[in-house]
Formats: structure tokens, sequence, C-alpha cells
């Protein structure tokens, strides 16, 4: 339902308001307009600020050509960068607010790939209709207060819908990314597609392959970043963009018949984004959300049906680490991000071999370890991962990893966990076993982190005495330090063979 007359008309005056008190839009149309120009607040930072959301990066477009953008702004702005200048695009810089000055367009596209042949325009309108979504087809002469709105914008903005100033078909031929900034816009505001669009999503998903991999993965950061991720995400997977973006994700929609029950892994893991994303404290968490999405993702390859009607996913976590470090590089995320993706991933099942406590110190040792700096992400994952409507099951397992937290605190106190390290360092190593340095001091130093994981912090004697019986067992001499008659490595320490959470 459009909004009445009266709100609409507050709406336009809201943002005329902020107009008023907003110095830089003012100073910089008076500019503009004593160069003989005209400058328009347009586009997303429109829509935002009758969203209540206008932030410090404003959008403009003008008729000005970009070496005369330049000339108005120099001189005027804290900075000035022209990055963009091909592209009809000037930044600049004046007390904290970033602005985008862009020359009207008019552009004329391929449709093989998603790069225009710029052509700049000479009218507001014709800018307009080149835009993504009505939405943010909207713009205001700061000169005359003048609320431009050819395509119904800010109806679509009252009723949260997102539609498209030409056909659906022409937009997303003319960039295909438009489709994704779709699903993206569904998540970032909560809006919902006009039936057109859906119907354009549906039709046209495979031209998403026209766009890069870096394109692709920048829209799905933010998806996934924005304020109802499972929304954008079932967007995706619906109109299958999925299929040719991140097609792990349609994937797990696992069949299921009468005999082989289980949980539908696609809906259990947007319950588990869902559970994740609440369990945030410091804003959206990249990393977080892409492992809860994705934690299950090597389910469809593991399942297995098992006597008696049972289904089986044995090792989907080191299969499923896999395929994220596979999809991720596809998609060009960083090592960092991949690399903190995939660890959770595998790491997000330990916890059920943790039972009602039967780990070990060492298991506990073990288990933070391997987790190092992810060990607050996992202990999130791994509660949104809990996903049972039984809630005597749900609230028991809830319980139990309390129990592990508390344990975890409590060795903490003892021992330094976030920085587990061996009893001898390197150097020390070098000196009592005489060698230089080289692989055989890291196999040293692996082995004698191994014993602290094992036994926790060794007396130094006790570390030494340990060293030297595993170097004689590896065929080493020890003349270096073999002092006295040291006791068998196995009866100060243990081997540290066993690796029970591994």
């Amino acid at each position: 339902m459009s909004r009445t007359s009266a709100t609409t008309n507050a709406a336009r005056n809201a943002v005329v308001e902020l107009l008023r008190v907003s110095p830089v839009a003012d100073d910089l149309a008076t500019r503009f307009a004593a160069a003989g120009h005209r400058l328009y607040l347009v586009g997303g930072s429109v829509r935002d600020a009758m969203l209540g959301r206008l932030g410090n990066d404003l959008d403009f477009t003008t008729d000005a050509r970009p070496r005369e953008i330049m000339r108005i702004v120099t001189g005027w702005a804290d900075a000035v960068w022209d990055t963009g200048i091909a592209f009809g695009t000037v930044g600049a810089a004046k007390h904290g607010a970033q602005c985008e000055i862009t020359t009207f367009r008019a552009d004329a596209y391929d449709r093989v790939s998603r790069n225009p042949e710029v052509q700049f325009g000479d009218t507001i309108e014709a800018d307009l209709v080149r835009r993504d979504f009505t939405v943010n087809a909207m713009a205001i002469d700061l000169s005359t207060r003048q609320f431009i709105d050819p395509h119904d914008g800010l109806d679509a903005l009252a009723n949260r819908v997102l539609d498209t100033p030409a056909t659906p078909q022409e937009s997303f031929a003319d960039d295909p990314l438009r489709m994704l900034r779709a699903a993206r816009f569904v998540s970032q505001l909560g809006f919902t597609c006009a039936p057109r669009v859906l119907e354009a999503l549906h039709e046209m998903a495979g031209e998403i392959t026209r766009i890069t991999a870096e394109r692709v993965q920048a829209e799905l950061s933010k998806l996934l970043c924005g304020a109802h991720p499972r929304t954008g995400v079932e967007l995706l997977v619906d109109s299958g963009l999925a299929a040719h973006v991140l097609p792990e994700l349609p994937s797990m929609r696992l069949e299921i018949d009468e005999h082989h029950q289980h949980k539908d892994v696609y809906e259990h893991s947007l319950v588990v984004l869902d559970q994740a994303v609440a369990l945030e404290t410091e804003g959206p968490d990249l990393v977080l959300r892409l492992a809860a999405l994705l934690h299950d993702i090597g389910k469809p390859d593991t399942r297995r049906h098992v006597p008696g009607g049972g289904v089986s996913f044995h090792h989907h976590e080191v299969v499923g680490a896999k395929l994220v470090r596979k999809r991720l590089r596809a998609l060009r995320y960083s090592k960092e991000v991949i690399e903190d993706v995939a660890r959770l991933v595998f790491l997000h099942l330990r916890f059920h071999g943790y039972g009602k406590g039967e780990w070990t110190d060492s298991a506990v040792r073990r288990y933070v370890t391997d987790a190092d700096d992810l060990l607050p992400r996992l202990h999130k994952l791994v509660r949104a991962d809990c996903t049972t409507r039984n809630r005597r099951k749900a609230s028991a397992l809830q319980r139990t990893y309390d129990g592990l937290e508390e344990r975890i605190a409590r060795i903490a106190a003892d021992e330094d966990l976030a920085r587990v390290r061996p009893d001898l360092d390197g150097n020390e190593i070098m000196r009592l076993l005489d060698v230089p340095p080289g692989p055989l001091v890291g196999k040293a130093w692996t082995f004698l982190k191994e014993l602290r994981l094992d036994q926790g912090p060794l007396e130094y004697d006790d570390a030494v005495a340990a060293l030297r019986s595993w170097a004689r067992a590896q065929g080493l001499g020890v003349a270096a330090a073999d002092q006295g008659e040291p006791a068998d490595a196995d009866e100060v320490a243990g081997t540290g063979a066993e690796d029970e959470q591994r």
C-alpha cells in the first residue's frame, strides 16, 4: 500500500530539512551553481536519508563534466582524488564527509561483459533511468530543493519493495551484478523483490557468470553482513543465483525419505546462521557468518544410509573444510578469511566428543590450542549449531558447553593456554642436542609441544630428560649435555603419541 499524500510530503520535507542543516551539501551546491552547473543528491544517499540511516558517504550527480568537477572542488575540499574520473566520478573529502560527484551518465552496455561504454548524459531524468532500483533512482536538486522521483521510488521505499526503473530484464542484461545487489539489499534493508524482479532473477540467474569473482565476493560479503542475512541467502538459493556463485548451498537441500530421516541440512544451516548472528557482540562478523552458513557443507558428499533407516555423515567436517577452501579461493577471499573459516568448519564437531565432561585436561588444552585465536568464534559456532527442538536436550548441550568453558578458564588460570609453547625453546634445544638450526630442531620442538599439551608445564629437568630420551630414540647422540642417567621419556611424561582429539 502506498503512503498517503501527507506522509509522502512529510518524508520529502524530512529530506529537505536534512539538507538544510547539511553545510557540506549546501556549500558544494553553491560552488556548482556559481560555476553555472546543477548539483543533485542522488541514489543511495537519498534512500538512506529517508530511512534515517544517512552516514558520511554522500553521492552527488551533476551536469558538469569531470574536469570541471575537479576545478570546482579543488581548493574547497580537504582532499580530492580522481581514481574514478574515467567513469565520470571525482572524490572529495570535506569536514569528515566523503563525497562522490559523478557526471550524468547515459551509458550503453555490450551485454557481454558488465563494462559499459561510458557516455555522459545531459539530464537528471536520463541519469536516473539507468540506475539499478527505483529506491536508488531518486534525487534532490540542491539549488531548488526539488524532489525528483520519476519512477515512484518513494512509494517503493514506503512499501519496502525492490523494483527497477526500466524492465528487470533490461536492467539485469546491462549489469548482471544488479541481481546480487538485489539479494544484498534484501539482507541489508529488509526489502522484498517485486514479482517481476523475482521472475527476471529466475530467468536470468545464469547471466551472473559474466561477473568477476571479486565482484561476486564483495556483494556476497555485504549480504552476509546485513541485518537479515538469512533472507538474502534464501533469495540467492530460490532464484538460482547460488547455483552459480555458491553451488554448495543448494546442494545441502538433501532429499529426505520416510526411511532415512535426518535434519534438512540447508534449513539447519540457515538456523545456525540466525543463531550465530544473535550471539555476536561487536557487530557483523563475516568469518563467523561464513562458518555458520557453510559448517555442514561436507554433508552431501559424506551421506551414507545405515542399517535400520539411519543416515551418517562421517568426517563431514574434514571434507567440509576442504570444500570451504576450494570455494572461498574461487571467490577470491583473502587467505586469512579462507583459513579461519576452514579451521572453524574443521573444528565445529569436535565438542561432540566431550560427552558429559570425559575429556582429559590434555584434550581441553588441544581444543584451545587448535582453535587458537578463533576460540571465541568457535564457542559461538558450537552453541549456534544446537538446533534441536527438544528443549531439555538443547539445555543439556548448552550446560555441557558451559562446563567446558569453565574448565578452559580454570586451566588457563594455571597455564598460559593462549600461548602454549614447549618448555624448552629452539636455542635450548640446539644447545642440549648440539645441533645447528634445521628440520631436526623443528621436530624436537614439536615433540616437546605435544608433551606440554599432554602433561601441562614440566619442570626444566624433566623437559631436558624427555628431550634427551627422544633424541636417543631418533638415533641421535646427545653428548653435548648427556650427564647422568635420565628416566625414560615414557616414564617422565608419556610419548604424546595419543592425540585424543585431533
